[in-house]
């Protein structure tokens, strides 16, 4: 396991408990079949029952829709209280087994090399310290795993931001809402495509891609064999 305790805030901004965090939880709820096409493909990316880490799973979603997909050691690692427990009543009701944990990305309470792959989606952004985050990430994974990190990408245009908000079918008020909340929040966190290869370049990873989407980045890592 890490020996190192790391005692920054975990992420950035107020975090996501009580009401906030079931109001993200409903919001998300309506990007279902997203969820499921991310397990899919990572399914296509994993060995047979493959041990998965998911950081930041916030309602669970995607480790559920993959832990219903094969014979897969799922994992899901989360600072907010409050998700741990939705996330836990998620894969209860779907009958399925992933192993919910609180944790910290920056100071992941795994053992190192446990993980055929590890996946992020919408949340690197938020990490106080994304490094560290990365190098983590790289600890966990096994000889010759990979990681997957989808997020927002910080000079995604105006126009794509609310191409990408009308494609989400939400209704009036919740597409404001989420809007306003990426146009004055989240896209001020996140990175652009150079900045995260200057973070790679902390990180050991034998290899990487990066590819640019409408409004967001999706990097794949690999680690050495």
């Amino acid at each position: 396991m890490t020996a190192h305790t790391s005692t920054v805030k975990p992420c950035k901004g107020l975090g996501m408990e009580g009401g906030i965090a079931r109001w993200y939880a409903k919001l998300t709820h309506k990007a279902l079949d997203d969820f499921k096409k991310d397990a899919q493909r990572v399914a296509g990316m994993i060995p047979a029952q493959g041990n998965v880490l998911e950081v930041a799973p916030g309602p669970g979603y995607f480790s559920i829709e993959l832990a219903k997909l094969g014979d897969y050691r799922v994992t899901g690692l989360d600072i907010s209280e409050t998700f741990v427990e939705i996330a836990r009543s998620n894969a209860a009701q779907a009958d399925v087994q992933v192993d919910l944990r609180r944790g910290n990305a920056s100071d992941m309470p795994l053992d190192s090399e446990a993980f055929d792959f590890v996946f992020c989606r919408a949340a690197f952004k938020d990490f106080s310290e994304p490094v560290r985050a990365l190098r983590e990430i790289h600890r966990v994974l096994k000889p010759g795993g990979q990681a997957l990190i989808i997020d927002l990408r910080r000079d995604a245009s105006r126009n794509a931001l609310s191409q990408a908000v009308q494609q989400m079918n939400l209704g009036i008020v919740n597409s404001l809402m989420t809007k306003t909340t990426f146009r004055f929040m989240l896209l001020r966190r996140a990175y652009t495509k150079a900045e995260f290869e200057r973070m790679i370049a902390q990180a050991a990873f034998a290899a990487h891609e990066i590819r640019e989407n409408l409004i967001g980045l999706e990097v794949l890592l690999k680690k050495a064999r």
